[in-house]
C-alpha cells in the first residue's frame, strides 16, 4: 500500500526548473504537464485520517491492547509447572544456562517453582492462578498463547520489537500502521488513543506509539484521565472559540497554498491535526468523563472519576470504543517482578498489582459482550517478554523472590472478534525454559492482528529511503491455528 501523497514527493528537479523563472522553458513545460495534475493530487490528500478499506474482509474494527510493561511472570499466572515446583531451590541444570547471557543473573542460579495455587478454569480447562480470580470467571472468554517468544531480553528494545517491529527507534508503531492503513471512522477523535497508568511511561517511551518515518498524523495521541484530558488542547485565555475558527481557517488556506506548491505530506498533517484538534475541544471531554457511567458500571472496573488509574483507562478504552477509535493502547508500569524490592516481589507484590489489573480487565470483556462491541474488537493483553524459571542472580540469597527477564517464552491472552475462545494455544518445556510446541514469535502475533484487521502484513507497507517497510520487517507467519 502506498501513501497517495507519494507522486508528489517526486517533483523535485521540476520544481526547481518552475522556480527559476516565470518565462523559462522549464516553467513553461511544467505548467502544461504539471499544473493540473499537482493540484488535484495535493487535494486528494487534505484528510490522511478518511477511512480506508482494508485488503479484505476484516473480523475485527478496533483493537485494544493491554500492555504489562516490565515483562508480567507468565510462571505465576497462566503457565503452570509442577515440575519446577518439585525442583524448587536446586541448582539449575547447566544444559539450560552453559553459554548464555541473562540480564541480572550469573553463575548457577536456583530454580524457582511458583508459590502462586494453580487450577484449570472454564470449558478448555486453561490452568489459571490464585492471582488472578476475576479472569478465571472468563476463561471462556480467552485464548492464552502460552508460546510466545522475542529476541530481546531488556526491556526497552523487547518494547520498541513488540510494538514496532523493530529493537532500533525510528520505525512506526502497530497502532500507527492501523491508522496509516485504515483511516479513523470519527472524524472527531484519533484514530489512536494511548492511556498510561501507575505513573510512568513504558520503557521504550513514545516510540511505542510513535510514527516513526510515517507522517506524524498517525502517531498515537496520548490522553489522561485526570485533569485536562489532553495536554494544550484547550484555548488560552482570551480566545473564544468563533476566534479560533477564525485563525485556523487562516492557517488552512496558507497551508493549502503550500500543500499544492510543494507537496509535502507533513503540511497536510499540520492541516488534518489543526482541524481534529479543534474538533477534539468539544468530543474528548465528553468520552473522557466516566463520572457519566452508572454506579454499578463504575463498581464492576473499580473506576473512580476524577484519579488516574488502570481501571479508568479500562472503562476509558470501552467508551473509546463505542466511539470507534481503531487503537486504543493501554499501558501499564510496574510488571517487573525481579525481587529487588517489596513491590516486585513474586508473592505478595504480584498479588497487589494483578488486584489493579484483574478486575478492570475482566470488567472490560465483559462490558464488551454485553454491549455488543467484542464480536468486532481484539483485546491483546502481555508483556514484553517473559520471565526466567529460576530466581534473578542479584536477589538470589535475599527473602524476596524474584525472577530475571526472559525471552524465550512467555504468555499474552486474546480475546474477542475472530478468535477462538477458550482454549489455551502451545506449550513449553516441563521446566519452562523453552517453546516445546507450536511457537509463536513477536512478528507472528503482529502479522495476526493485522490479519484480523483485514490486512495482509505483507502488502501493508511504506516506501522510505528507497525500500518497502512494513510492521512485521521481512518475517512473521500468522497463526492460523487461533483463528475462528
Amino acid at each position: 500500500m502506498q501513501p497517495d501523497f507519494e507522486p508528489l514527493q517526486q517533483i523535485t528537479r521540476r520544481t526547481f526548473l518552475k522556480t527559476t523563472g516565470h518565462f523559462s522553458l522549464g516553467a513553461i513545460a511544467l505548467a502544461s504537464l504539471m499544473g493540473r495534475e499537482t493540484r488535484a493530487a495535493a487535494a486528494t490528500v487534505l484528510n490522511p485520517l478518511a477511512p480506508k478499506k482494508p485488503h479484505f474482509d476484516p473480523k475485527v474494527k478496533r483493537v485494544i491492547y493491554l500492555h504489562m510493561s516490565g515483562g508480567p511472570p507468565h510462571l505465576d499466572l497462566f503457565d503452570y509447572k509442577p515440575e519446577l515446583v518439585k525442583w524448587n531451590d536446586k541448582d539449575c541444570p547447566d544444559e539450560f544456562i552453559k553459554g548464555r547471557r541473562f540480564a541480572f543473573t550469573t553463575g548457577v542460579p536456583k530454580l524457582m517453582g511458583t508459590k502462586h495455587k494453580f487450577a484449570q478454569y472454564g470449558k478448555g480447562g486453561i490452568w489459571m492462578s490464585d492471582a488472578i480470580p476475576k479472569l478465571q470467571e472468563v476463561a471462556d472468554e480467552l485464548c492464552v498463547i502460552k508460546s510466545l517468544n522475542t529476541d530481546q531480553f531488556n526491556h526497552t528494545p523487547a518494547e520498541l520489537l513488540l510494538f514496532t517491529g523493530s529493537p532500533r527507534q525510528g520505525h512506526p508503531s502497530m497502532g500507527s500502521w492501523v491508522t496509516y492503513g485504515l483511516g479513523t471512522e470519527n472524524e472527531n477523535l484519533p484514530g489512536f488513543v494511548v492511556l498510561i497508568s501507575s505513573g510512568v511511561q513504558p520503557s521504550a517511551g513514545p516510540s511505542a506509539w510513535g510514527s516513526g518515518f510515517l507522517p506524524s498524523v498517525f502517531q498515537g495521541v496520548q490522553c489522561r484521565s485526570k485533569g485536562d484530558p489532553v495536554l494544550y488542547v484547550s484555548d488560552p485565555p482570551g480566545m473564544d472559540r468563533a476566534m479560533r475558527r477564525h485563525t485556523l481557517d487562516a492557517l488552512r488556506d496558507l497551508n493549502e497554498a503550500q500543500a499544492r506548491e510543494l507537496g509535502h505530506p507533513e503540511t497536510i498533517t499540520r492541516i488534518a491535526q489543526y482541524e481534529l484538534a479543534y474538533r477534539m475541544q468539544i468530543s474528548v471531554p465528553e468520552v473522557m468523563d466516566i463520572s457519566r457511567e452508572p454506579k454499578e458500571v463504575l463498581e464492576a472496573y473499580g473506576a473512580a472519576p476524577g484519579e488516574a488509574s488502570f481501571a479508568n483507562n479500562c472503562l476509558l478504552a470501552r467508551r473509546l470504543a463505542e466511539k470507534d477509535v481503531r487503537c486504543v493502547h493501554l499501558f501499564d508500569w510496574g510488571w517487573d517482578f525481579n525481587g529487588t524490592s517489596d513491590d516486585s516481589r513474586i508473592e505478595g507484590g504480584l498479588t497487589k498489582k494483578c488486584a489493579r489489573m484483574d478486575k478492570p480487565v475482566a470488567a472490560l470483556i465483559r462490558d464488551l459482550r454485553q454491549r455488543g462491541l467484542l464480536e468486532d474488537t481484539l483485546i491483546v493483553w502481555g508483556g514484553e517478554f517473559g520471565r526466567t524459571p529460576f530466581r534473578e542472580g542479584r536477589t538470589a540469597t535475599s527473602k524476596i523472590l524474584g525472577r530475571d527477564h526472559y525471552p524465550d517464552c512467555f504468555t499474552v491472552f486474546l480475546a474477542g472478534g475472530g478468535i477462538k475462545r477458550g482454549i489455551a494455544y502451545g506449550e513449553t518445556d516441563e521446566l519452562g525454559f523453552s517453546v516445546a510446541r507450536d511457537k509463536v514469535h513477536v512478528h507472528d502475533l503482529q502479522a495476526t492482528i493485522l490479519q484480523l484487521l483485514g490486512f495482509d502484513h505483507e502488502k501493508l507497507t511504506y516506501r522510505f529511503q528507497g525500500r518497502d517497510f512494513r510492521l512485521t520487517d521481512v518475517h512473521g507467519q500468522v497463526v492460523k491455528d487461533i483463528l475462528a
